[in-house]
């Protein structure tokens, strides 16, 4: 089956900033690019670190608010010192979390949900930046069209892995739900079946209506054998 990569997802021209960008220039990027975040890169050109809205937000929140309506927030002794920061080195959140081109959708997804973020420089063998993937770039997979699904897994999981051509096992595909219909040999292939198509990229959900000689099986667990 072909997975689309992180390397194909990513986006390629990457705005991003340096260790010593003071915060207006971080703030104007961000503004300028429509954009919520950049990477921080050393001399190398390796993302350290990323600087978020949050990030910058995190200054104005420390602020006195001369309306008194609000109080100063509670802030841990890293946070107010970021929040004091005035260049990337000192408002960034480091290391960066980073994501390789050959990463599955899964992967990344895994990560990010792992660690909280919305998003993943990719970097190539020598943690140079090649990209940058979000969590609406992971999402793109589920654009996929039916007829694609379709043609996957009755191609590649059905024909091809485990030779069950039609009429044996049909796939119905509508809004990348997926509806196996047929008769397979055991209970196990039932499993391998729903794990494979699961895996299809811009796959939503997995049922089956599978025939096997364990559901034709009377309560006792005897055969039913029809009619003498």
């Amino acid at each position: 089956m072909d997975h689309r990569s992180v390397g194909e997802l990513m986006t390629r021209d990457v705005v991003s900033v340096r260790l010593d960008t003071p915060f207006k220039e971080i703030a104007r990027a961000l503004s300028d690019h429509g954009i919520s975040a950049v990477p921080v890169l050393d001399d190398g050109g390796c993302p350290v670190g990323v600087v978020s809205e949050a990030d910058l937000l995190r200054k104005a929140a420390n602020r006195s608010d001369q309306s008194g309506r609000t109080p100063l927030p509670h802030l841990e002794a890293w946070e107010r010192a970021r929040a004091e920061g005035v260049v990337a080195a000192e408002i960034m959140s480091a290391p960066a979390l980073c994501a390789h081109r050959e990463w599955t959708v899964v992967e990344a997804a895994r990560l990010m949900a792992d660690r909280h973020v919305k998003r993943l420089p990719v970097v190539d063998e020598a943690d140079g930046l090649l990209g940058i993937v979000s969590r609406s770039d992971l999402l793109r997979v589920f654009l996929r069209q039916d007829s694609a699904i379709h043609e996957e897994i009755s191609r590649d999981i059905l024909a091809r892995t485990l030779g069950l051509a039609p009429p044996a096992v049909t796939a119905d595909v509508e809004q990348g739900q997926v509806s196996l219909h047929g008769a397979v040999d055991d209970e196990h292939t039932v499993t391998v079946l729903l794990r494979l198509c699961g895996s299809v990229d811009g796959v939503v959900a997995v049922s089956e209506d599978l025939e096997h000689p364990s559901t034709s099986a009377d309560p006792a667990g005897h055969p039913d054998e029809g009619p003498s």
